[in-house]
């Protein structure tokens, strides 16, 4: 098992990360959120891994901070959640606040990210209020690097929306939001559009 990396960053092409650790490029996947905690390319970077061994790919996670990590291993043995919602789970909320809506049963908030309907919300609900509670919170402040507005429709055309649908869904929100809100706010909106 791959539990972390250390080494240089080569591109940042979100969600994917590629490092390189002593010569040898690696490819991960990894939660929007930590693509503007980390510095810039040619920096040096340590993330924490999950390595996924399937019959056609081998897919590796990477993660900012451990709790990040940790919460990414507990979505993913939910029956009807794999890599992609897990990750999507991750870029719409932080560990922190999924482990809050998961032991509040906010099914409203869960249902708000993409991937999540009321079924597999309830499922979260059921099979991880027990087991979050343990999940400290990461480190705080994550530093951005332009426009947060342009940065939240970046991070929703990941997410598998339309250019259109993305700048319609930030368009209508308060010119004073931080990043995490911006995108918080804006998928809430097009959970219900």
């Amino acid at each position: 098992m791959i539990t972390s990396l250390t080494g240089t960053i080569l591109q940042r092409r979100p969600p994917w990360l590629w490092l390189n650790v002593q010569g040898v490029g690696y490819e991960l996947e990894m939660p929007l959120p930590g693509f503007y905690q980390m510095p810039a390319e040619g920096a040096a970077l340590t993330v924490y891994t999950h390595l996924t061994i399937r019959e056609d790919a081998h897919l590796l996670y990477g993660f900012m901070t451990i709790a990040e990590r940790d919460t990414f291993r507990l979505l993913i043995r939910v029956n009807g959640i794999g890599g992609k919602v897990a990750l999507a789970c991750l870029s719409g909320l932080s560990a922190e606040r999924l482990s809050q809506a998961v032991a509040e049963g906010n099914t409203a908030q869960l249902t708000a990210i993409p991937g999540i309907g009321p079924k597999t919300a309830e499922r979260l609900v059921v099979e991880l209020r027990d087991k979050m509670g343990g999940i400290a919170p990461g480190p705080v402040g994550c530093s951005t690097v332009g426009d947060p507005r342009q940065e939240a429709i970046a991070a929703l055309l990941t997410l598998g929306y339309k250019p259109a649908q993305a700048s319609q869904a930030i368009a209508g929100l308060a010119e004073d939001l931080g990043l995490e809100d911006l995108i918080r706010q804006s998928l809430q909106h097009l959970s219900r559009h």
